[in-house]
């Protein structure tokens, strides 16, 4: 098979998925920052004023959670994280120069694609939970001040901690050139797969 010939990394419904889940993020970060500080108060003004701002947050918010909820749902099994991984998180060095040869075969995500999923799932839970708990006018109500609160507090953390993850991963993919291409196209050629994900370059391999 040529260095250059190109194997499906995503189909399109994994696509569609994760642009919603991007659209969503963005949209949802852009109206909440806007509350965050007078300063990004102006932001608000992309989505008619405070008053719809306000308004559509929640469910700009809720609209991410859901689709990235889908998307775990449907990454999971290659984000098992296995010995392998680990071995790669010992010679991190060697990876960062780009020398892999002696290192044993990762599958469809590396370690570092495995950790940031699974702190995007603990902060954007703990977004969504927070976020039901301070949603006026509908749930708010039922709680009391003090952990409506504790809501806020744990609100922004959570999404300090969901925005550092989302530079993270733009900042590696782009890094790692070829992988724009597979969430823009689906696809990927050989060279990369077998460089970046060996193993799972020999399971597309075997059942071809």
């Amino acid at each position: 098979m040529s260095s250059k010939t190109l194997i499906q990394r995503h189909t399109a419904g994994a696509r569609l998925n994760h642009w919603l889940v991007a659209m969503t993020f963005v949209l949802a970060g852009i109206s909440g920052l806007g509350f965050f500080h007078p300063g990004f108060f102006w932001l608000t003004n992309l989505f008619g004023g405070g008053t719809w701002a306000r308004i559509l947050h929640p469910f700009f918010g809720s609209a991410m959670a859901l689709f990235f909820l889908i998307w775990v749902a449907r990454v999971w099994k290659d984000n098992r994280i296995i010995a392998a991984d680990w071995q790669w998180a010992r010679h991190m060095g060697e990876i960062l120069r780009n020398r892999t040869e002696q290192l044993p075969p990762i599958g469809k995500y590396n370690l570092g694609q495995k950790l940031l999923t699974r702190t995007l799932l603990v902060a954007i839970l703990c977004l969504l939970a927070s976020g039901i708990l301070i949603w006026q006018p509908w749930f708010a109500p039922e709680f009391t001040i003090d952990l409506r609160r504790k809501a806020v507090v744990v609100h922004a953390f959570a999404a300090f901690v969901a925005l550092a993850c989302f530079i993270v991963h733009v900042y590696a993919a782009y890094w790692t050139r070829g992988s724009i291409r597979a969430m823009t196209r689906g696809t990927v050629t050989t060279a990369w797969a077998r460089h970046h994900s060996g193993g799972w370059y020999r399971e597309m391999a075997g059942k071809k």
